[in-house]
């Protein structure tokens, strides 16, 4: 006689299979900060899409049983997650920002920067006026904060540039995607060597990580292109440069935007007497800062 033929796996439902999903998460110790900051909202981003769902997919209102081969497809991908730490967009090769979709890869850094909730909110708004035209999105990446800025001032001249020829395609790929290749030009440039200017507003999130965060990274983080995280021993080394180059590139009225993660300590002991603005952003007052060219030449 044949062996008796395996019992067929019980139904699942999409809150079911979230909650397996986001146990296996949990239990593997993963580190964050890639789009979700939790175990849960992971789970919920991996399953959905892999299920072709929209990412704000209710599961009670999902209540129905799910195929036996779509959830073994959702369970693959939780565990190719968990077995290459790699951070989850770029196993599904799309990022979001402020609700605009943007294609990624392993070519550029997983687009996160809180520039991305100033221009949004209209905090930068009030340092700009009927003379800015031109806005330079400096350390561009995949081009997600130059698309976000083109989308908020219509009226405005967008560069995107970057010292990585890769990111830059990954760029393009975000430009033609929302339809703005005759508001964004985008340009290969180490720092600001490229590109004179004059700009009414610079917006950069620049490599900052300091050598001691850098060589304790997880591994999501090391998955990214080293390029665009690590900033010397003190995490400056970039922002120097830039800082000592921006009046030249600046408009008599211009302003830098700049991102620094957690360096404050050390931006201030670089840049002691600086004065600058912080703009308060979710993760906190001291993410991101404002400089005019007037403080930068005094």
């Amino acid at each position: 006689m044949p062996p008796p033929a395996p019992d067929a796996a019980p139904p699942v439902n999409l809150n079911q299979l979230l909650t397996e999903a986001t146990a296996r998460l949990d239990a593997a110790a993963l580190s964050y900060g890639h789009g979700t900051t939790n175990a849960r909202d992971e789970a919920a981003w991996l399953v959905l899409w892999s299920l072709g769902l929209p990412l704000d997919t209710d599961p009670d209102v999902h209540a129905g049983t799910l195929d036996p081969a779509a959830v073994e497809r959702a369970l693959a991908l939780i565990h190719r997650r968990i077995d290459t730490r790699e951070p989850a967009a770029y196993l599904t090769g799309e990022a979001w920002l402020q609700g605009v979709p943007f294609h990624i890869d392993r070519r550029s850094i997983v687009p996160r920067s809180f520039i991305a909730e100033l221009i949004a909110d209209g905090s930068i708004d009030p340092w700009l006026s009927d003379r800015t035209h031109r806005v330079l999105d400096l350390c561009t990446g995949n081009g997600s904060l130059a698309v976000l800025a083109a989308m908020a001032w219509p009226d405005i001249e967008v560069c995107g540039a970057d010292l990585s020829a890769d990111a830059l395609a990954v760029a393009r790929l975000n430009v033609d995607r929302h339809g703005l290749q005759d508001r964004i030009t985008l340009l290969e440039s180490d720092g600001l060597a490229a590109c004179p200017g004059p700009w009414d507003l610079i917006l950069c999130n620049p490599p900052y990580v300091n050598a001691r965060s850098m060589a304790v990274l997880p591994a999501e983080y090391r998955a990214e292109p080293e390029l665009a995280l690590a900033g010397g021993a003190d995490g400056m080394d970039f922002i120097r440069r830039l800082l000592s180059d921006a009046p030249a590139c600046l408009s008599p009225d211009g302003v830098l935007v700049l991102e620094i993660g957690n360096e404050r300590a050390h931006f201030e002991c670089a840049f002691p007497g600086l004065e600058v603005v912080w703009l308060p952003v979710s993760a906190g007052d001291d993410q991101v800062l404002l400089i005019t060219r007037e403080a930068l030449t005094a």
